[in-house]
C-alpha cells in the first residue's frame, strides 16, 4: 500500500543550495513545496554549514527568493558548534572564538566567557569561517590546542564557492590548525550528526525527514543523527552515484523534486532475488545491475538501487557496478 512521502514524518530538516535555491535563483517548485508544509501540519527547518552568517540574513535571503523562513527556523553551524562544545566544558569556561562575531554571540549565549588571545588560558578553541581570519589567529588556536584546549570545529567544508572560484573554507583552516598540532578537532557541522540533533531539538520534531542533494554532507549526516533521508535530484548528485554510494551515504528514499513530498511513494519489494518498484525489476549478477524498465522512470533507479545495496550490504567505499536497461527507455 502506497502513501504520500511526507505522511511518515513530522517535519523537515533541508539543505540550501541544491534543493531550495541554486547560485541566485530558486529551484522551480521548490518554494512551494516548502511553502505547502505548514497546511500539512508539518514544522520546517534550514540546515546550513555556513557559521558566518547570521540566521536572520539567512532567513532574509531566503524570503527574497520566495521560500517560507523565520530566524527561528534556521540552523547553522555556529549554533550547533556552540552547543556541543557547552557539552564538553564547564559552565563559564573560557574559549577562544577562532570566527566570525556571529560565532562569538553564540558561545556567550551558552553561559560561555570568550577571550582574546591563548594567553588567557582557554578550557576551550572553536573554530569557524571568517574572511577576517588571519595567520595570527591559527597561530593563537594553535597555541592554545597544544597546550591542551579542548578543540571544536563548526564545519570541514573544504572550499567555499565565490564568483571567480573556489577559495579555501574552513576545512582548509581547520586543516592549517591540525596540521601544526598534531590533533584533531570535534565537528558540528554536516556530515557529521550534531547539527540535524540541534535543528530537530529546537524545531521539536520527533520524526524528521532530512531533505539532501549531497551524499557525502546532507545523507550521511542524516543517516549518522538517525534519521530518515532522502537524496532530491536537484543539486549535486544523481540516481547514478546513489546507486554506487557507500553503505553510510545511501538515502532511504529518491525523489526529482520537493514537490514529490506530496506523492506517493511507491513500495519497494523483494522476491528471489528481484526488486520491485512500480513497473520496474532489478536484479544483480556479480557486477551488473539488470533493469526491466525504462531509463527515465526514476521507479526503475529505486529498484536498481534496492537490488545492488541488497547485493552490497557493507560496502565502505564507492563502487559503481555496470547497468543494464532490458527495455529500452
Amino acid at each position: 500500500m502506497t502513501r504520500r512521502l511526507i505522511d511518515g514524518f513530522d517535519g523537515v530538516l533541508a539543505d540550501l543550495d541544491g534543493v531550495v535555491y541554486t547560485g541566485s535563483r530558486a529551484i522551480d517548485g521548490a518554494t512551494d513545496a516548502l511553502d505547502r508544509l505548514e497546511g500539512e501540519g508539518k514544522s520546517l527547518a534550514y540546515v546550513t554549514n555556513n557559521a558566518s552568517r547570521s540566521c536572520e540574513e539567512v532567513a532574509t535571503h531566503l524570503r527574497e527568493l520566495g521560500a517560507p523562513a523565520t530566524a527561528g527556523q534556521v540552523f547553522g553551524s555556529a549554533l550547533a558548534g556552540a552547543e556541543l562544545l557547552a557539552g564538553e566544558v564547564a559552565a563559564g569556561a573560557a574559549v577562544l572564538v577562532v570566527g566570525s562575531q556571529i560565532l562569538a554571540d553564540a558561545v556567550r549565549a551558552q553561559g560561555l566567557v570568550v577571550v582574546p588571545t591563548s594567553d588567557s588560558r582557554p578550557d576551550a578553541v572553536i573554530q569557524g569561517f571568517s574572511p577576517a581570519l588571519g595567520w595570527k589567529d591559527l597561530a593563537e588556536a594553535a597555541f592554545a590546542i597544544t597546550a591542551g584546549a579542548t578543540w571544536v570545529a563548526t564545519n570541514m567544508d573544504m572550499t567555499l564557492p565565490q564568483e571567480r572560484g573556489f577559495a579555501p573554507g574552513n576545512g582548509s583552516l581547520v586543516a592549517a590548525v591540525a596540521s601544526a598540532t598534531g590533533k584533531s578537532p570535534l565537528v558540528a557541522g554536516k556530515p557529521e550528526p550534531a547539527l540535524f540533533e540541534t535543528a530537530a531539538r529546537h524545531s521539536g520534531v520527533e520524526r524528521a525527514l532530512v531533505v539532501g542533494d549531497r551524499l557525502d554532507t546532507d545523507i550521511l549526516g542524516g543517516n549518522r543523527a538517525g534519521m530518515a533521508t532522502v537524496l532530491v535530484l536537484t543539486g549535486v548528485d544523481s540516481v547514478q552515484t546513489a546507486l554506487a554510494a557507500r553503505l553510510d551515504e545511501r538515502p532511504n528514499y529518491l525523489i526529482r523534486s520537493l514537490g514529490e513530498l506530496y506523492e506517493e511513494y511507491p513500495e519497494i519489494t523483494a522476491n528471489d532475488g528481484a526488486y520491485s518498484c512500480g513497473a520496474a525489476v532489478a536484479r544483480v549478477s556479480g557486477s551488473t545491475v539488470s533493469i526491466s524498465g525504462r531509463e527515465d522512470d526514476l521507479n526503475s533507479w529505486r529498484a536498481a538501487c534496492a537490488a545492488w545495496w541488497a547485493a552490497h550490504p557493507d560496502m565502505a567505499s564507492d563502487a559503481a557496478p555496470e547497468i543494464v536497461f532490458a527495455t529500452a527507455g
